[in-house]
């Protein structure tokens, strides 16, 4: 075999090499931008860097397999929409209590579908993100908004919004909708 065909395989080897390389990129990058949806994004955004980024959700991934995740029982489902008809009921008369309710509600399904809830709140987010990827941004709304009523910042408009936010998280872990005479009145 001549030099030349030799240069030629090392060089037909290495083009193969990188092809087959971005390709599994770009693979990868749509499998997490398809698992992840807008939370995808919003970590690439976060972190500043692709790769990284993709390499912290893939962690968290991991990191979240490990956990017992488990579905909700229709009667565990039940008691939990019972328990928010009660906390959206108070809105009325005490919108910051109820917003303080709804926030222990959700953190108590979380609790109760086997993810742990840290007072660490972007780990809790982060956590949440792998398997509810599309409402984890209401999670992260809904606790700014809380926050801020905290702070004494929040209006009751701000306050109805933080219920709707933690709704569309707490139906997503329930596995249930909520009956549309439950809104929250503005």
């Amino acid at each position: 075999m001549g030099t030349a065909t030799i240069v030629v395989l090392v060089i037909a080897v290495i083009a193969i090499g990188v092809a087959t390389y971005f390709y599994l990129q770009q693979r990868r990058t749509q499998s997490l931008h398809g698992r992840f949806g807008p939370e995808y994004e919003r970590t690439v955004a976060a972190i500043g860097d692709r790769r990284r980024a993709e390499s912290e959700l893939e962690m968290r991934a991991k990191r979240v397999e490990s956990y017992p995740i488990r579905e909700l029982s229709p009667s565990e489902q039940e008691r939990f929409a019972g328990a928010w008809r009660v906390c959206q009921s108070r809105f009325v008369d005490e919108p910051g209590d109820a917003v303080k309710q709804a926030h222990e509600l959700v953190n108590e399904v979380m609790r109760e579908r086997g993810y742990p809830v840290s007072a660490e709140f972007e780990r809790n987010a982060a956590n949440l993100s792998v398997d509810h990827p599309r409402v984890v941004e209401h999670y992260r709304v809904a606790c700014d908004l809380a926050a801020r009523q905290s702070r004494g910042q929040a209006s009751t408009e701000d306050l109805r919004k933080a219920m709707t936010h933690y709704r569309a998280l707490f139906e997503d872990l329930l596995g249930v909708h909520l009956a549309h005479s439950e809104e929250v009145k503005k």
